[in-house]
C-alpha cells in the first residue's frame, strides 16, 4: 500500500474551497468500489480511526439515501447523511453530505476509482459550498486527517489487514 496524500488542484474554479485526498489500494478497482455499495462493508471502515457507524437507512442508488451515526471514540454521536447523486461502477460515485437532507452546510464528495496496475487509486475531492466551511470542517473537523484515516480504514479493509478482510 502507498501512502496517503493530499493533492492540490490548480486552475480549478473550486481549489480554493476543496480537500482532495488520494491513495493507492492494494486491491482491485471492483473491489474497492464494491466497498461502498453494501451498508455491511460500509459499517466496517468508515470514519476515521477509532469512529464506529450506526446506519439507520441505506439505499444504494441515485437518489439513495444513507442515513446513519457516526459515534466519536469520545462517546459524541455525529448524525450523518449522505445522498448518492451518481453512481458510475466501477469508476466513480459523487454524493452529497450532511447531517440532514436540508443542511446549508452540506457538501459534495467525488470519489474516482481508477486501476493502477493491479491496485486501485481513489481520489477523494470534497467541495465545499463556501471556502470558509472548508476551512471550518478542516480546524473544528480535522477533515484532512480524518479524510486520511478514512481511506486508511477503506484500505485496511479491502485488503485484509484489519484482521477482518472484506467478508462476505
Amino acid at each position: 500500500m502507498a501512502a496517503t496524500g493530499q493533492e492540490t488542484r490548480t486552475g480549478s474554479a473550486t481549489a480554493d474551497r476543496e480537500i482532495v485526498i488520494s491513495r493507492v489500494i492494494d486491491a482491485p478497482q471492483e473491489l474497492v468500489f464494491e466497498a461502498f455499495t453494501e451498508v455491511r462493508h460500509l459499517s466496517q471502515w468508515w470514519g476515521p480511526q477509532g469512529f464506529t457507524t450506526t446506519t439507520r437507512s441505506f439505499e444504494f442508488r441515485e437518489g439513495g439515501q444513507w442515513v446513519f451515526v457516526l459515534h466519536g471514540p469520545d462517546g459524541t454521536d455525529y448524525p450523518e447523511w449522505i445522498r448518492w447523486q451518481r453512481i458510475a461502477p466501477p469508476e466513480q460515485i459523487a454524493l452529497l453530505h450532511g447531517e440532514h437532507p436540508d443542511d446549508p452546510n452540506s457538501f459534495e464528495t467525488f470519489l474516482d476509482f481508477a486501476p493502477e496496475g493491479a491496485a486501485t487509486r481513489i481520489v477523494m475531492r470534497t467541495v465545499f459550498a463556501t471556502r470558509q466551511l472548508r476551512d471550518a470542517a478542516v480546524e473544528k473537523y480535522h477533515a484532512i486527517e480524518g479524510g486520511r484515516q478514512t481511506l486508511a480504514n477503506l484500505a485496511a479493509y479491502v485488503t485484509g489487514t484489519a484482521g477482518k478482510g472484506a467478508q462476505g
